[in-house]
């Protein structure tokens, strides 16, 4: 890059840019604002419901039992990579399609496939379910094979999920995760209340996303006639894979790898850690990311390479400092009392650990706006990357597993080491764009 253009300002880019391009640049920055406001609303809801959910399980369970639900919970993540992936796919070419009936081509074509991908999943994992529940020292297989039946209407979700956000209907996607959370409270509580145990909270799991993928209904304009449209393309699904893949590893195959090799209290209260640690990814990944990608995928670009640079990763990169930097601060001021109040006296006794697992939460969060931003605008090969990095902590835990300090050390050495690599270069590739607008 010469240094002439590195060293264009906001201003001098300001001062050149036609006035339709400001005013699309102010409307994208404005729905960046009041989406993620709306998603953070949300998340809160969706947060309250899940802390209760979670709280009524480890108080009338215990660590034991907590951590075998825990186990199904991120096997669901661990399968809401395909959702997901067809989710970012269905938002990105939703968003980029311009016509209602090219919009509804996007939507319908997915849905098609989705269902297809999910009820071969949620097949395989039932007809598997033994060897999984053994591997995972769950008591029963039957928490497996009713988990199965939820990831059997997971894809749909994504697809569902993705139209909503590409077309920027944040409070009804919004209601959508609000929903989820209050079905698995509900079912959740009651099932387990009438003694159903650990099966009546993992059944409340399925039963939360089979409603949740058919409530709210997809927006109407996007189940009309369906016309051209922008096909999703090979490459932009097999983008969104990867990420999807390496995202959910990296976010909970700690847990898995932890409930293996350690005892079942222990990793019951690494589970409720990690319920809290994650929660400000969810917030970073929901309420600023989810909604920085539809805008950007649909941006028209600047007329200069600084603007088409710079557009739209300023904000969230602050938003999700913001958010970082607030909640390690809690967490290291008030471990033990976030650990009693929520999960009781059991789970206080490492709680120590949660701000440590938040600072590699927060790493791995500000990682993502990168990725993301990158894989909105082209073909990305930082999901790639975090990919390798998925796997680096796998091998990371495999080896180094003697204490659970010494598992969040592993992810806190690998986050912090992805994020380097992948802002160092992006902000010496776009100059001083992003900078400049954060000032």
């Amino acid at each position: 890059m010469p240094q002439s253009e590195s060293a264009i300002t906001l201003t001098e880019i300001d001062a050149h840019m036609p006035a339709a391009s400001m005013r699309q640049r102010q409307s994208a920055q404005a729905t960046v604002l009041s989406g993620s406001f709306i998603m953070l609303v949300a998340m809160m809801l969706v947060n309250v419901f899940n802390f209760a959910y979670n709280m009524v399980m480890a108080r009338m369970l215990g660590p034991a039992a907590f951590g075998n639900i825990n186990a199904a919970v991120t096997l669901l993540l661990l399968a809401s990579c395909i959702s997901l992936a067809f989710q970012l796919v269905c938002a990105k070419f939703v968003a980029r399609n311009q016509t209602a009936s090219g919009k509804a081509a996007v939507v319908h074509n997915l849905l098609s496939k989705a269902w297809i991908a999910s009820l071969a999943l949620g097949a395989g994992l039932f007809v598997a379910q033994k060897p999984v529940a053994t591997y995972l020292n769950v008591p029963s297989s039957w928490i497996i094979g009713i988990l199965a039946l939820g990831i059997a209407a997971y894809a749909p979700l994504g697809v569902k999920r993705g139209a909503m956000q590409g077309v920027c209907a944040f409070p009804r996607l919004g209601i959508n995760f609000v929903l989820e959370a209050l079905t698995r409270f509900f079912v959740g509580a009651g099932l387990v209340i009438a003694g159903n145990g650990v099966l009546g909270a993992v059944g409340a799991i399925s039963a939360s996303v089979i409603v949740a993928c058919f409530v709210p209904p997809i927006p109407v304009e996007l189940r009309g006639q369906a016309g051209i449209a922008e096909p999703p393309s090979f490459a932009e699904a097999l983008q969104a894979i990867v990420f999807f893949v390496g995202q959910v590893i990296i976010n909970n195959v700690d847990i898995l790898l932890v409930k293996h090799f350690f005892p079942s209290d222990p990793a019951g209260v690494y589970a409720a850690i990690s319920q809290i640690g994650r929660l400000l990814y969810f917030a970073a990944w929901f309420g600023v990311v989810n909604v920085m990608f539809p805008v950007a995928a649909a941006a028209n670009p600047g007329p200069s390479k600084a603007s088409r640079k710079s557009h739209g990763i300023a904000l969230p990169l602050l938003l999700v400092s913001g958010l970082s930097i607030v909640f390690i601060a809690i967490a290291a001021l008030f471990p033990h009392l976030i650990m009693g109040v929520i999960f009781g006296s059991r789970f206080i006794e490492i709680g120590w650990l949660l701000s440590l697992y938040a600072a590699a939460t927060g790493l791995y969060s500000l990682s993502v706006v990168f990725i993301a931003y990158e894989m909105s605008r082209r073909i990305a090969n930082t999901g790639w990357l975090q990919l390798i990095f998925s796997g680096a902590l796998v091998l990371g835990i495999g080896l180094f597993h003697n204490t659970l300090r010494e598992v969040i050390m592993v992810r806190i050495v690998l986050m912090a080491a992805m994020l380097v690599l992948v802002a160092v270069p992006f902000l010496r590739s776009h100059g001083k764009g992003p900078l400049a607008e954060a000032v």
